[in-house]
Parts: C-alpha cells; structure tokens; sequence
C-alpha cells in the first residue's frame, strides 16, 4: 500500500532548481510521483490531478511538495533527498551566514552585476526585471509567460538606459565564455549569435563547434522577439552589441519564423552595420539551420565538414511520419522540410491554422509535436529534463500502424539531462522491434558533459539512425516514408 506526504512550507525557490529537486526525488527508489513546486493556482490543480489532499492553507507563496512512494523507507529516502536538494549554502562573513536580500534591487545595491538572470514565475518576472534595468544592469529572463505588454515595456525601458534585455523565455546564451540556462560547451571564437529560438542556437552553436569555430557571444531574445508586436527591440539591440564588440568578426541572426514586417527591419538593420551579419529566418523557401551554418563557414572561408553521422535505417512500413521534438525551433524546421516534400503536417505549433492539432494530439496523417510548448510543460519539467511525454507517444506510436517513422531530438549540453540514451535507448528498442524507424538528431558539442559521440553511437546501437544536423534528420525520415 502506497504512502504520501504532502506539505505546503513557507519558502520560495525558482522554478528551474525546482524543476531539478523534483526530478532527483521522483528518481529515488520506490517513489512512485514526486511534485515540488511553488503554490500558484496551475501547480495546486495539477497536485489535486495526481490525487494529493492539498492542505487548505496553500498559497502562491508556499513552497507545494508532493510526494508518494511504495512504503515508509522509500518515502523516508524521498524526504532526506528533498532535504539535501533543498539544503541552503549560505555565504558566510566573520563565520556568520550572511542574510539573503529579499529583492533584486537590495542584491544588486550589496554586489553590482553586468547582467542578471531572472528565473521567477512569469506574473513576477517583470518586477524583478525592471529592479536590475534600473540598477544599470542588464538582464537575461529565463521566466516564460509573461505578457507581451510587459515584455514591450521591459524592452523599451532597456532601449532608453542603453541595456539589453534577453527573453522573456530565453533559454539559452553564451556571455563571457559561461553558458547560461540551457546551453552547450562551445569554445571562444570570431561568430557572435542573436537568437530568437533556444534550440536553433543551441544547433548553431554545435554545427559551428564541429566545425571547429567558437563564438564570442549568444545572446538570446526570446522567441516572440521577432513577433510584430515586440519588433524585434532586442534583437536590433543585441545586433548593435556584438557590432561593438572587437572579439565578433561576424553576426549571425537565427529566428524561428518572424513576422514579415520585423524581417524587414532586421535585415535594414543588419545592412547598417560594421560587422558582416548572416540574417537567417526560418520559413518557407528559407535556408535551414545546417545552411545556415555552412554560409557562416563560407563566410569566414573555413571548410564546410562532413556533418557526423550514425547507425542506419531498415526498410520502412508505410505510414505517416510522426515527430516528437522537445525544441520549438527544430520542430518548425523540421516541419517546414516535411511539409514541402510530403504535405500537412499536423501540430501544437502548426505552420497555418487549418494544420494545428486539438487537445488530443491526434491525428492519422503526418504529425509533429513540440513538447517544450508551454501547454506541455506547465507544471512538469522541460522535456530535456524529462523525456517521460515523449517516451509515452514512442510507445503509443510504435502501436500505431498507421505511424512509419518516428523523428526525435536529443538536446545536450549544460541544464539538460545527464545521460538521455539512459532513459530513451530501451523505448527506442522496443519501438525498432515493432517494426517502427527511427530516426535522432543529437543536438550537441564535442565538449558537452554528456558526451555526444557516446549519447548517439548507444542510439545508433538501439536502431536508430542518428544524425548531429536537424535537416539532415528531417530529410532522412522523409525519405523513409517516401521509400
């Protein structure tokens, strides 16, 4: 007979540590669901949807931990392991813990920082935002969610102080040689990135690390940078960045598809600039991101590589193409080169209305899913972290007989899982042995904790046929189906 605990603690910690705490409790023997969140009103609903009591006193401001397991040991073992991830490392002064300021403002007064990172709810990420805006620094938002007047607002205030705003839902950035949220191991070198999308930067950053080339800065905008609304205010201001920057020889501009009218003003500004700038846009009839890499190669007339590459396809059932990406901007890519050789491709984040999918998810024909859309991942973790959704429509998948072949990305590198083969090999297995291919871009660099070459040879062992370029994936599976 199973046990719980529930408890709500008048404590605060950012989603992305919380995110973390969960996963290392859910992973401890005989835990059968482990919840650790803060108390908002979407958290405290999917706790009751798991079937916890929530004490009635739970709020925004508690600190909301779940967890059931197998039996009193298991549960013991899943709260020590809470207490050790939730453990404070206070500084210490003269041998005395120094107080934590309660605010942005009163940390930044005690130790000035260039740049802060805000990982807060996104209801509250504008406070904390414009707190180091108006201590002269500048700010990257990992925080998702926040409204678009908001992120306006933040982004005009930073054009009129001369600072830089990276996000609302900026996932990744390289500054001064650090990788910051979801990032990969890269050497310093001539290319600084503008990026309007966390996993088409990551697939730059990696293609051009393969190629031997380093960057000198990734400065993420946040994926609705680029939309009309927002006018693409930091990615012009990012681009006036690196253009003062002695150590970039060369911009690169890498979007998920813009709006047509910020293109344009994009592509002016890039024209206006000292620096040679490579502007690319997905979209139809637009390079893709290994192109894209490969015109940054010419640019600075280095050789284009033979982009890596294992294992190998069998010969395909037929059916309809489905792809389970855990990255928006790899999954519109990969979209974009599907639908141009097979037709509709079906999805949460579809490329016209009459293709999107509704709440089941569904559909007989060619179907793509992001996972890392916030609908997903509300209240879970990020697919890089946590590939159980995915893992789940493998299976479902590979029951299908309608479904030929299956697409996936593994992204690696800082903030991600520490060894995706581990978790995703046996479901890959299983799915091969049903008659299913299978097909992998790993997205990762030569230097990546992970390990890129091990993550996709163990892949390429299962079945699958592993690619490290996105597009060369894409095109390979819709091969499969055309075969």
């Amino acid at each position: 007979m199973s046990v719980e605990h529930v408890q709500a603690r008048a404590a605060y910690a950012d989603s992305v540590t919380l995110l973390q705490v969960s996963r290392r409790v859910g992973e401890v023997d005989g835990v059968l669901a482990a919840f650790v969140a803060m108390g908002t009103e979407l958290n405290l609903d999917l706790v009751r949807e798991m079937g916890f009591l929530i004490p009635d006193s739970a709020g925004a401001n508690d600190l909301l931990i779940a967890i059931r397991a197998d039996d009193d040991t298991a549960l013991h073992a899943a709260r020590a392991e809470l207490d050790a991830a939730l453990a404070p490392s206070p500084r210490t002064e003269g041998g005395h813990a120094e107080a934590a300021p309660r605010t942005t403002g009163s940390a930044l007064r005690r130790h000035h920082a260039d740049l802060v990172l805000v990982s807060v709810p996104g209801q509250f990420a504008f406070a904390e935002a414009t707190d180091a805006l108006d201590a002269g620094s500048d700010v990257m938002v990992f925080s998702d969610n926040m409204p678009i007047p908001q992120e306006i607002a933040l982004k005009r205030r930073a054009a009129e102080s001369g600072r830089l705003v990276m996000g609302p839902d900026c996932g990744t950035a390289v500054v001064g040689g650090a990788g910051l949220g979801f990032a990969n191991a890269v050497q310093s070198g001539p290319v600084g990135i503008v990026a309007a999308s966390g996993t088409g930067a990551q697939q730059l950053l990696c293609l051009l690390d393969a190629a031997g080339v380093g960057v000198s800065a990734c400065l993420g905008v946040g994926g609705r940078d680029l939309s009309e609304a927002v006018g693409g205010l930091s990615t012009t201001a990012a681009m006036d960045v690196l253009d003062a920057d002695p150590a970039t020889e060369l911009i690169v501009v890498v979007s998920k598809p813009p709006a047509a009218s910020t293109a344009a003003t994009i592509r002016a500004r890039a024209a206006s600039l000292g620096t040679p700038v490579v502007v690319g846009l997905l979209g139809a009839g637009e390079p893709d991101l290994t192109a894209l890499a490969e015109a940054v190669l010419a640019q600075l007339g280095r050789d284009v590589p033979r982009w890596p590459m294992w294992g190998a396809s069998g010969v395909p059932r037929a059916g309809a193409l489905r792809g389970l990406y855990s990255g928006g901007t790899l999954c519109d890519e990969a979209m974009l080169i599907a639908a141009d050789a097979l037709g509709p491709v079906y999805s949460n984040i579809a490329l016209r209305p009459d293709w999107a999918l509704d709440a089941s998810l569904r559909h007989g024909g060619h179907v793509m899913i992001d996972f890392g859309d916030d609908a997903l991942t509300r209240g879970r973790p990020h697919p890089m972290i946590d590939p159980t959704l995915r893992l789940d429509r493998l299976g479902a998948e590979a029951a299908d007989p309608a479904a030929a072949v299956v697409l996936l990305d593994v992204v690696l590198g800082h903030g991600a899982h520490p060894d995706p083969a581990a978790e995703i090999v046996p479901a890959v297995t299983s799915a091969t042995d049903a008659g299913l291919q299978v097909v992998v871009a790993v997205i990762g660099s030569r230097g990546d904790p992970q390990r890129t070459a091990v993550q996709a040879e163990r892949l390429a062992a299962a079945g699958a046929a592993v690619f490290a370029s996105n597009a060369a994936a894409a095109r390979h599976a819709v091969a499969l189906v055309q075969r």
